[in-house]
This record gives C-alpha cells, structure tokens and sequence, in this order.
C-alpha cells in the first residue's frame, strides 16, 4: 500500500489530547504506522552527560504519533481531508486531496 502521509506534510491531529493542533511531519515510522510531528506529542527525556560535550539534563523532543490520529491539511481549504490518488497523462501516480481534487504532489 502507498504511503499517503510523507515527511514534509502539513498534518492536523484529528483525535487524541493535541486534537485540533497542526504541525509539519518530520519523520515517518512505516513499520509503526506512525508519524514524528514538529511540536505535537513532545515527551522530557532525563539524559545522562555524555563526554565534556554534551551535559546532562531534561530535554524535550517529539514523540511518535500514530497515522490514524493524524489528517492532511487540504491545500486549497486549509481543512483536513483524506488522500486519494490519480494517474496523470504522463503515467505518475499522484496524491489528491479528496475534499476539493487538489494536487498534492507537483
């Protein structure tokens, strides 16, 4: 099965305590079905020093979100909307928002 969401996409939280919150996908986990959201899911992680340096300390990071939870934001509508997907005369296989037919890909 394609991949329907890609790292660069602008994604909204549809469920989930960041209901509502929009972000850009940094990194897709497709093994996990999930996706690293900038500024969505951010976890504190307690780290060790490591060497002279990297001191120690509590960092924040984003933390994986699953694809379910997460619709693409529709270019033309700025609302979220599922993803289909067309061949064009040229034989490329594009993504197309299904609300308004919009291209995704160029």
């Amino acid at each position: 099965m394609a991949a329907r969401i890609k790292k660069g996409d602008k994604v909204i939280v549809i469920t989930g305590a960041a209901k509502g919150r929009r972000g850009e996908v940094l990194r897709v986990l497709p093994k996990e079905d999930r996706a690293v959201v900038q500024g969505i899911a951010v976890a504190k992680l307690h780290t060790k020093p490591k060497g002279a340096g990297q001191p120690g300390g509590i960092v924040e990071r984003e933390a994986a979100v699953h694809l379910s939870n997460l619709a693409l934001i529709d270019p033309e509508t700025d609302k979220a909307t599922r993803i289909g997907f067309r061949k064009l005369d040229d034989g490329r296989k594009v993504r197309v928002a299904r609300k308004s037919g919009a291209l995704i890909d160029g």
